[in-house]
């Protein structure tokens, strides 16, 4: 009998949707709005008649690398059985010169959250997935995004997983949105939900050599405010308080610094995927 015939992988040929539909995936618009897109990995656990497999979303910063966090995750998510979902907001919508709407979740109208959740619901919609809670993970302007998505909508984390961001909206009630939280009823249309973020297993990772400045003091740019350094000028002196200040309001933080590791996104993926897996597979404790 012949052999089927095999793709350029090594692997057999598929039907065209299985193909692209399963393992690394191309990549799909969103129903909910085709401005915005994400690819996946489906792993081979995954099954439509088997039990949901989890989700764990990879939000990319200010370099848009979202393909480069699913293939970096690609090796773990197949081991863990867990599907990978990376979003892309592009540069420019709205606005060409925007960089950094998103990493402050409602921009022109648009709300970034909104959008997200929509991604995973349509992903739910096509895959046997839970959607119900899934794994968060951002860097740098993915940071951003990530711990101000946790303060609205904690009821929908597994765990989340704050990278390096630059600039941090503390638990501050008394200094103004984004460096604080005084006004975020008003530009959200709900309070922040911190005291059920402290039920959320949260991370916060940062490379030890990430200290350069250029990026996040640039006062008069776009995604500056004043008071944005009033806890530190690098982003571990800023994510170290923003540590202590979720310490403050009863939020457990596991606090990774990386070893020689500079503002490098995917170099401080193993503790990332180390603290998913702790989530999706706990561990014993003595």
């Amino acid at each position: 009998m012949a052999k089927a015939p095999l793709h350029e992988n090594g692997g057999a040929v598929k039907h065209p949707r299985e193909y692209y539909f399963s393992g690394s995936t191309t990549i799909f618009a969103s129903r909910y709005d085709q401005r915005f897109s994400y690819c996946l990995y489906v792993p081979t656990a995954h099954s439509p008649d088997g039990p949901p497999v989890p989700i764990a979303v990879m939000q990319h910063g200010t370099g848009r690398r979202g393909p480069q966090y699913r293939d970096n995750l690609a090796e773990w998510g197949e081991r863990q059985g867990c599907l990978v979902l990376a979003p892309l907001f592009p540069a420019g919508i709205e606005d060409v010169d925007d960089l950094h709407g998103f990493k402050f979740i409602n921009y022109r109208g648009i709300r970034f959250d909104h959008v997200l959740l929509a991604m995973v619901e349509e992903v739910g919609e096509r895959f046997n997935v839970d959607t119900e809670r899934f794994l968060l993970h951002g860097f740098s302007g993915g940071g951003q995004f990530a711990h101000r998505f946790a303060y609205l909508h904690p009821d929908r984390l597994a765990g989340v997983s704050i990278g390096a961001p630059g600039r941090i909206s503390y638990i501050d009630w008394d200094s103004p949105w984004w460096i604080g939280l005084k006004g975020f009823e008003e530009e959200f249309g709900q309070p922040p939900r911190i005291l059920e973020l402290g039920a959320v297993p949260v991370q916060m990772v940062v490379g030890a050599e990430d200290v350069e400045t250029w990026e996040i003091n640039n006062q008069g740019d776009a995604n500056w405010m004043d008071g944005a350094d009033a806890y530190g000028t690098t982003r571990v002196e800023r994510l170290a308080a923003l540590r202590d200040n979720f310490a403050a309001h009863g939020i457990n933080v596991r606090f990774d610094v990386v070893p020689g590791v500079a503002h490098q996104p995917m170099s401080v993926l193993e503790p990332v995927k180390d603290f998913f897996t702790s989530i999706l597979t706990p561990r014993e404790t003595s």
